[in-house]
């Protein structure tokens, strides 16, 4: 795709544009934003934990919405950070496998669980992946990954507007703020209390 001559602007809502139509696939699956912030209330509700995790791109999404959630007032944790506490019944793990799967997304998935945990899987292949089994709950988000980026029928592969997974990344992070205002709304969470939140240590 040439966009040497695209003004910025076009070129910003061709790729608005491309994401935003993610969310209005006709599917089979239950609503992922719905989902989520149910998933999410209840927890809330519960006074139980959030954590979250994915590999890549995909983990830096999972902790742009970590932060949120802390902001939120949901006691909210990437793993692997050295503060993580252990997850009990009471918490969810948030994990994502775009392509279906990966070996730590499974392995977490799987200690999650076997803890007691639950498990609210986010993946573009909802059937088939590796990851699907450990999961309580299956998010699926219809974008293109990595595992789909190519091209059949050979020959010189045109340049796409959204390589690789970016199609899934970017699809991420529009659902992961849409979860955050309504699950705002849902919790009754202000901008003053939400702003209250954030770090003063900058």
């Amino acid at each position: 795709m040439d966009t040497g001559n695209t003004p910025m602007a076009s070129l910003a809502s061709q790729i608005c544009d491309h994401i935003a139509s993610i969310f209005s696939k006709p599917t089979a699956h239950p609503a992922v934003l719905d989902l989520m912030v149910a998933e999410l209330t209840s927890i809330a509700s519960q006074k139980g934990r959030v954590f979250l995790y994915g590999v890549g791109r995909e983990g830096l999404m999972l902790k742009a919405l970590c932060m949120r959630l802390a902001h939120l007032g949901l006691s909210a944790h990437s793993v692997f950070d050295m503060t993580t506490p252990p997850i009990t019944s009471k918490d969810l793990l948030i994990a994502s496998a775009g392509p279906g799967g990966f070996s730590t997304v499974d392995a977490l998935c799987s200690v999650a669980r076997s803890h007691g945990g639950r498990v609210l899987l986010l993946t573009a292949r909802p059937e088939t992946g590796s990851s699907v089994k450990h999961a309580n709950v299956v998010a699926y988000v219809p974008a293109q990954t990595m595992a789909d980026d190519k091209e059949d029928g050979g020959g010189e592969k045109s340049r796409t507007l959204l390589p690789m997974g970016s199609v899934y990344e970017g699809a991420m992070f529009v659902l992961f703020e849409m979860v955050v205002y309504k699950l705002g709304e849902a919790l009754g969470e202000s901008p003053e209390a939400i702003r209250g939140r954030h770090t003063n240590l900058e």
